[in-house]
This record gives C-alpha cells, structure tokens and sequence, in this order.
C-alpha cells in the first residue's frame, strides 16, 4: 500500500534534481508548456464559440427542453390545459355524477338430486323430505344516464333474471330499478329509476372513431366506485367471434383502458367527455385488452327497448369469414374442406344453417359476398353492420361470387333466433 506513495516522491525529487543541474532543459519545458498552453487556450476558445453558435443558431429549442426535462423529470404523458391540470380532471368532474353503481340479486333454486328421491334412500333416512335448496346470487356492474327522468343504460348480463335492481348515484342517492327489457344478442340493457332532474351523458360518434384517440373508462371495478382508468382506442370493428363471446352480434371497440369486472355497462369516453361505447367484455388473462359496445348500436337497441321492451334482429343465417389469398390458397389445397374458392378478397360463406333465409335465396357454401345493397364487403364486420342495420322483412341485394362468375339473389331478412348462436 506503501509502493505508490514512494513512487511519487520518487519523481518529484528527480525532477527538482534535473531542474537544479541545468537550466537549459528548463528553458525548452518552460517554452513547451508555453506552447501547449496556447494551443490549449485557443482550442477552448474555438470551442466555446462553435457550442454558443451552434446552441443558440442551430438548436435552438434543445437547451430550453433540455432544462426543463432536468428542473421537471417526471412529465405527464396526457396534455395540459391552461391551469396545468390534464384533460381527465374536466372530463370527470362532468360525467361523472351521471355513471351509476348497479347492484342486482336473483334468487337461485336447486333442484333435489333424484337419489334423494330413491325409496331406498328416503327409508333409509328415516322419509325425512329434502327440500329444494335456495341461493342468492348477487352481482354488481356499473351504468349512466342517458335521459334525465331515470332512464339508464346498462349490460344485459348485469341484470338478467335480477329480482331486484338497485341503482346508487355517485351523489349516495339510492332507487329501486325497474328493467325496461334486456337484448342478449347484443348485451344491452335499460333500467328505469323514479326520479327526476338527473344529471346525463353527452352522445359522441362512435361510427367516426379511429385508433389512438384518447379513451376513458368510469365504473365500479371490483366494488371500487367511480374508477376512471385511462388509455387510448385500440382498434375498432372487432367482431364478437374475435373477442371470444361468438353469441353477441356487436363490432367492439377495443381499448387498453383498465377495465375489470364491475366495469361492465359503464361509459367509455372521448377526451370531449362523450360517451363513444359501454364497457363490456374483456379477455381473461390478457392485459391492456378491454372491448366495448359502440354506443350507436347502443343507443339503437335501447331506443327499441325503451319502445317495446324488446329487439328484433335481421337474420341472414350464415357463418362467414374474411377472404385473404392466403386463407384462399390453403382452403384450396385442403382437399377435406369441400370447397373452391376462386376470389381472392370477399367474405367467404362457410356455412349456411338449414331454412335460414340464406338457404331459402340459394346461397351456398363456398359463395364470396361482395357486396349487399350496394356496399362493398370487404370483411365480415361489414357484412354483420349492413345486415344489423337493416328491418326484419326486409329484402337484402347480395352480389356473390360462384365459381368464378358474379350473380346477384335477393334475401328477405327475417328475425334472428336468440335460441341459436350461429350469426
């Protein structure tokens, strides 16, 4: 540990030697640092001038950045309006008081297993009667206001078969709801509250939305009320047979704005503070992966709900799928699918159901839709909007491609049977 030290010294003392014994050589170092030194000095100056120039001439932006990302290291990734606050806060504060917590129960009766009816079991057991067996389900989800008398849009699956529906205001009010009617098909719901003067919802465009615009999701996750989650549009026109509830005939917007169970009939909002969809579904076991109803088609069911109590859906009675050459190519070199397909974009018909409307037109396995009423159908989405939008009784112009030839067949729309889960 002591080597260094001594090495030092060491130096030092033979320096101060060959300095004593000569001053020549000293002359030369002295001149040598002089040099040195100049050529240091103009090079520091040549420096501060080229740094000065160039950050106050050809960035001028980078420095005053810079500063602030080091007085402010932690930025919000959401803008900032005036008062520093970001666009949430607004949004919240408004829509907030119209989202509601929904509490529903239904009573649940289990049937007697049939050995405990078996004689030999009832002597055994002294003929004692088992009497049914009775539960209470419960459930909770969320809801908003869409019209100031009471009248609030919810999921079907969040009070279907309820005996009793409780709807909670954010404000601790408390009502009694009365089901308007429930759509399994699309998972619509309306609740009826007596009550008036109730704080609402603004209606957006969801038919306009596009992917990376601002989403935010408000509701009751978990029992945890008035949540607010935020993220963006992921996607839109996802089919239901994409999500996996292949029952539900709805395009869903995706969005990666947490939501959880109890989130279910709540808004999802754009950064204006409209509603564009009702949180409904999500993927277990993904993250960043939540889906919700367009609020077009959920305004269009609830209008028939609110009118009939119930819904009636056009119905073709096709299962379908959309064409790419690549799905083209291994459909035709799979010689147990049946089929030849010779288009390469479309809506491929994989199967129609037996005296659908389809079938009663003619249209086949194998057929490519490319158009209905005139309207491109370049995927299955389309072909699910156009048909869905459409009137029970309604006839339906579909241009198909068959075996390399187009024609056109007429198909009268007819009311799709809930009992049955093909599209």
């Amino acid at each position: 540990m002591h080597t260094q030290p001594q090495d030092v010294n060491k130096v030092s003392a033979e320096s101060n030697t060959v300095e004593l014994k000569s001053s020549k050589p000293n002359f030369y170092w002295k001149q040598s640092v002089s040099y040195l030194s100049t050529m240091l000095l103009g090079a520091a100056i040549a420096w501060s001038g080229s740094y000065y120039f160039f950050s106050h001439a050809s960035m001028p932006q980078t420095r005053p950045a810079l500063a602030q990302a080091i007085a402010s290291p932690v930025q919000s990734r959401l803008p900032l309006s005036a008062d520093g606050s970001n666009f949430v806060t607004p949004v919240v504060e408004s829509v907030g008081p119209a989202v509601v917590r929904i509490d529903a129960s239904k009573t649940v009766t289990s049937e007697v297993p049939e050995v405990f009816n078996d004689p030999f079991f009832r002597e055994f057991f002294g003929g004692v009667p088992v009497p049914p067996q009775r539960q209470v389900q419960r459930g909770s989800g969320s809801g908003f206001i869409i019209n100031s008398n009471g009248q609030i849009l919810t999921n079907a699956h969040v009070v279907a078969g309820a005996d009793e529906v409780r709807v909670t205001l954010k404000d601790g009010r408390s009502f009694k709801g009365r089901v308007l009617g429930t759509d399994p098909v699309t998972d619509v719901a309306v609740v009826k509250i007596e009550a008036q003067n109730l704080p609402v919802v603004r209606v957006g465009d969801s038919e306009k939305l596009q992917p990376g615009e601002w989403a935010i999701a408000i509701g009751n996750p978990l029992g945890l009320d008035n949540t607010v989650t935020v993220g963006i549009i992921s996607a839109t026109g996802r089919l239901s047979s994409q999500v996996g509830i292949p029952d539900k005939r709805v395009s869903f917007i995706q969005t990666d704005a947490a939501i959880n169970p109890g989130n279910s009939g709540g808004p999802l909002l754009n950064a204006a503070g409209e509603v564009i969809g009702m949180n409904t579904a999500i993927i277990n076991g993904a993250q960043g992966l939540g889906f919700a109803i367009p609020i077009a088609t959920a305004q269009r069911i609830a209008d028939q709900l609110i009118a009939s109590g119930k819904v009636q859906h056009p119905y073709l009675g096709v299962q379908m799928v959309t064409l790419s050459p690549e799905l083209k190519q291994e459909i035709n070199s799979n010689p147990n699918s049946g089929l030849t397909v010779n288009e390469d974009k479309g809506v491929l018909v994989v199967r129609v159901m037996p005296n659908s409307p389809a079938a009663k037109a003619g249209l086949r396995a194998g057929d490519v839709i490319k158009k209905i009423n005139g309207t491109p159908t370049l995927d299955a989405s389309t072909v699910q909007q156009v048909v869905e939008k459409g009137q029970v009784g309604s006839k339906l112009s579909v241009e198909l491609g068959r075996n390399g030839q187009s024609l056109t067949v007429a198909v009268q729309a007819a009311t799709f049977p809930v009992e049955q889960q093909e599209p």
